[in-house]
């Protein structure tokens, strides 16, 4: 992972990205991750969760007539007061839109039906109508399909600091908690990743530590932030119980290592912890990590 050592003045680009979650019998809460193409200009050959940029589509009232709920409920549940309403419906829509491009699964019913689970070469000729450059709100209504907000749960906000570590773009991303619907199953697309896993959050972070299994800070601090959950149920309870928490990292050099430290340390400019997990992290040998490592929390 190369580390950027830019000044970005542009302001960050509003996204969504879906964490997607399993019960597995076995091993219990697992996530969904993908690889991104190693020529990707954004985190390449870095496991990430799926998600994309808000594109202008995603926020036209056309599009926002296919959803579940209304842009005023999407907003309150957001829980951005400055946001305006389209904006948060855009969100939602972007972050259904961006899993099913990137590996095939849809939160989406089909007019009149309860269920989620549809014929999987519906969905791959819909990922490939997106492909294609056929526009989402076009796939919705030649279709039928209404989007189903219900089963995102936003869990964070992560705003890319000015100068970004791992990136030389800056992004403004809603973090969605989403259960994989029953009959679906994700794939990665083969463009834009090249590779996918089903890992429980322990695991991911293992692999992470034993330097086979990439990643970028708010993937592990979003994996951290899942070890105490043992199923799906209790994450998204605990989703829906409180307000997404935001997070703006702040880097510093320490001693010549740039460093990302987060709300709840002492050298961030907010003292209340956001989030459950290292209060900063370390470029260390290619990579971030926490001081002392992850044995505290796993």
């Amino acid at each position: 992972m190369q580390l950027n050592s830019e000044v970005i003045t542009t302001p960050p680009r509003a996204s969504a990205t879906v964490v997607l979650l399993r019960d597995e019998p076995q091993k219990g809460l697992e996530v969904f991750l993908l690889r991104r193409h190693t020529a990707s200009a954004v985190l390449g050959g870095v496991f990430v969760f799926p998600g994309g940029k808000l594109d202008e589509s995603d926020c036209a009232p056309d599009v926002h007539a296919h959803l579940d709920a209304s842009p005023q409920a999407l907003h309150s549940a957001l829980g951005e007061p400055d946001l305006s309403q389209h904006t948060a419906a855009g969100l939602y829509v972007a972050a259904v839109r961006e899993v099913l491009e990137e590996c095939g699964v849809l939160y989406a019913r089909l007019h009149g039906s309860q269920a989620l689970a549809h014929d999987a070469a519906q969905r791959q000729q819909w990922q490939h109508a997106l492909h294609g450059g056929q526009a989402f709100g076009d796939v919705l209504q030649l279709a039928g399909l209404r989007v189903d907000t219900q089963h995102l749960a936003p869990w964070s906000r992560w705003i890319t600091p000015k100068q970004a570590s791992v990136t030389n773009k800056r992004f403004d991303t809603r973090f969605f908690m989403a259960v994989l619907p029953q009959g679906q199953q994700p794939m990665h697309d083969n463009i834009e990743a090249i590779d996918s896993v089903w890992l429980s959050p322990r695991e991911a972070l293992t692999r992470y530590w034993a330097g086979d299994f990439p990643l970028a800070p708010p993937q592990i601090m979003t994996l951290v932030s899942l070890l105490s959950h043992t199923c799906t149920t209790d994450v998204l309870n605990c989703a829906r119980q409180q307000t997404p928490a935001l997070i703006l990292p702040e880097p510093f050099d320490d001693e010549g290592v740039r460093t990302l430290c987060y709300p709840g340390d002492p050298r961030h400019s907010v003292s209340q912890r956001a989030m459950r997990g290292p209060t900063r992290l370390r470029f260390v040998a290619g990579r971030f990590e926490p001081p002392g490592g992850f044995e505290e929390f796993l």
